[in-house]
């Protein structure tokens, strides 16, 4: 082979950009092959990063030395924390991003990266040695050679679209689909599965009124995702809500026996969480409408994305009930929605490092997986690129337990449960949530990141001096007390109970209503250095505030955590033959067989496997 590499990550999603940019700064040689160099991290549906849970995935990628949080913040109109009205362990930060922006600002990125070189092509054959690969041909017939190879094909893998009755192939509009992968992986008995995804219809701003809707505008001041990015100084542009009523849906009914997805012609599983607007008025029969949300794909650019109405229904269809809505009587349609078929490998087949379990050196990364989202994919992609180099230097590999990061949860559960339908992330999926929040992401992560070499010195010092301000801030809050004299004026201010003798400053913030800034701002504590320093830094006084204000609850998850410890400890020999075990049920010794857990604790989340086997496992194992 003619040209030869440590590692080639298939694709330029999400997934492929973080892959192949951490696995380059680790000090490999690496080739990023991609259809369209310039379709580099394109935003294939909305032109938005983070949300609900998702925002932490990014700030998780960010603290690890990935470069998602950076792009998005560079590309940035708007930024929103959501979830304020809730408390902290849901926060989420999102923003709304100029779409050809981010695909600029992350083909910058991949491009400054020594030692990343990006080959135009696309992958059609995969060459297998002995259960290991050993490269790839292209559909232009370029040999490339490489140790590892992480496949990143997003939904692009035999892709079909779907508008009403019309079909063509491809993984994204007006782009070809990626052919040869999947059927090379069939010749080595991999299961693959095919999963739907949609995107709404793009629509004029010129065309729409305003007027008629309620604006929704971005925080001030805004908070980046990335810890090394300083706070935004752009003029934010504002998003715009409406609602779909009775008309609307009586329209589109019009044009289901026109829909892909009731005629029968797609038979795979959309996302349940994000369904098309014809599945939402079929699901949920007895709502009267639906929110929309109107989002400008860029600073100067008339596009906007109707986030709500992902649809494959006929066009004609898409426009007249578009025409009901508030705001959009008018409304001159650029692009209509559809939806998307693709190849994906159901990630039982992975192991945790999402290396395949078949053939030694490729790996797995993103929507291939069964995920649904780009910072699913991203996660997915960081983890890969780490642990391919990591392989190749012969390395313990990086595992994220569920309770150190959403990423963990995020891998553990594909894994070990697999998927039937796309996945989405959500902040009810971690058990220990209250600790992995968005806002602490680099006081968990950043050490990981700065000894895989991800993370520079100077910024991971910064992180190591802010976590001493946050020690001595915390210990100063549960030591220090203030007379009667100083802190009921306060109180009444607020109001709330006096007290009659001297209290701790910790039970005073733990109060409903009371905020850790202003109680230290009071007499006799502003002098305080130590004090002083830490109210000038935002970053400090949040998590002293959040751990101060929580500490009972923390204290607790910290409890399951040395729990949960205990059981990943208890290690399973990787070879273990569980047939031996003759006590164990026969849906669990098949499912122990098919994941092949590495620990006790990983084996209790195989659905399918009882607690009763795992404790007839933990007994033959003690034997």
């Amino acid at each position: 082979m003619a040209d030869r590499y440590d590692i080639a990550v298939v694709g330029g999603g999400h997934a492929g950009i973080e892959a192949a940019v951490a696995a380059a700064r680790m000090g490999c040689s690496v080739a990023l092959i991609t259809m369209d160099p310039d379709a580099t991290g394109r935003m294939s549906c909305n032109p938005a990063i983070g949300g609900t849970a998702k925002g932490h995935l990014v700030r998780e990628i960010d603290a690890l030395g990935g470069v998602m949080g950076m792009i998005a913040d560079a590309s940035a109109i708007q930024f929103k924390m959501l979830n304020r009205s809730k408390g902290p362990a849901v926060w989420s930060p999102r923003s709304q991003n100029d779409r050809e922006e981010y695909s600029r600002a992350a083909l910058r990125m991949v491009r400054s990266i020594p030692g990343l070189h990006i080959i135009r092509g696309m992958v059609e054959l995969l060459h297998v040695e002995n259960d290991r690969v050993r490269g790839v041909t292209t559909s232009g017939g370029e040999e490339i050679a490489c140790q590892a190879l992480i496949v990143c094909a997003g939904t692009f893998l035999n892709g079909t679209m779907y508008t009403g009755l019309d079909m063509t192939i491809g993984g994204r509009f007006g782009e070809q689909p990626a052919t040869g992968i999947t059927e090379t992986l069939l010749r080595y008995e991999f299961e693959t599965g095919r999963l739907k995804t949609g995107t709404p219809p793009r629509v004029s701003m010129r065309s729409l009124d305003l007027d008629e809707t309620t604006i929704a505008p971005g925080d001030d001041p805004p908070q980046p995702f990335s810890f090394q990015s300083p706070v935004p100084d752009i003029r934010q542009v504002p998003c715009y809500i409406t609602r779909t009523d009775e008309r609307t849906h009586e329209i589109m009914r019009e044009g289901f026996d026109q829909s892909p997805m009731f005629t029968g012609r797609i038979k795979s599983i959309g996302p349940r969480y994000c369904p098309s607007i014809e599945d939402k008025i079929v699901r949920f029969a007895d709502k009267t409408g639906h929110h929309l949300f109107l989002e400008p794909e860029g600073r100067d650019t008339d596009v906007v994305y109707v986030n709500g109405f992902s649809s494959s229904l006929p066009a004609d269809i898409q426009l007249r009930a578009l025409r009901t809505v508030p705001g959009m009587r008018d409304v001159e349609m650029l692009r209509p929605g559809y939806a998307v078929e693709y190849d994906f490998f159901p990630p039982h087949q992975l192991r945790l490092t999402l290396e395949t379990k078949a053939i030694h050196g490729l790996f797995l990364a993103g929507q291939v997986n069964g995920t649904s989202g780009y910072e699913e994919a991203a996660a997915q992609g960081l983890i890969a690129g780490i642990n391919a180099v990591l392989s190749l230097r012969g390395e313990e590999p990086f595992i994220l337990r569920r309770s150190e990061a959403y990423i963990g949860v995020l891998i553990d559960d594909l894994v070990n449960k697999s998927t039937l339908e796309p996945y989405r992330m959500f902040t009810s999926r971690a058990e220990y949530r209250l600790l992995l929040r968005q806002d602490n992401a680099d006081r968990r992560l950043m050490p990981h990141g700065h000894r895989l070499g991800l993370i520079p010195d100077d910024v991971f010092l910064a992180m190591h001096e802010r976590e001493r301000q946050i020690s001595s801030l915390r210990s100063i809050v549960e030591s220090r007390t203030l007379a009667p004299g100083t802190l009921n004026p306060f109180l009444r201010g607020i109001p709330s109970p006096p007290v009659s003798q001297n209290e701790f400053l910790g039970k005073i913030i733990r109060r409903e209503g009371v905020r850790a800034e202003d109680v230290l701002r009071l007499d006799g504590l502003a002098s305080d250095p130590d004090i002083a320093r830490a109210v000038r830094d935002d970053r400090v006084l949040e998590q002293v505030e959040i751990e101060t204000k929580y500490m009972g609850y923390i204290d607790r998850q910290h409890r399951d955590i040395e729990k949960f410890r205990r059981a990943e400890e208890a290690l399973i020999p990787e070879n273990f033959d569980y047939a031996r075990v003759h006590s164990l049920s026969t849906e669990g010794r098949e499912k122990l067989m098919r994941i092949r857990p590495r620990s006790i604790g990983q084996a209790s989340r195989i659905s399918g496997v009882s607690s009763s086997d795992v404790s007839i496992l933990m007994v033959f194992l003690g034997k």
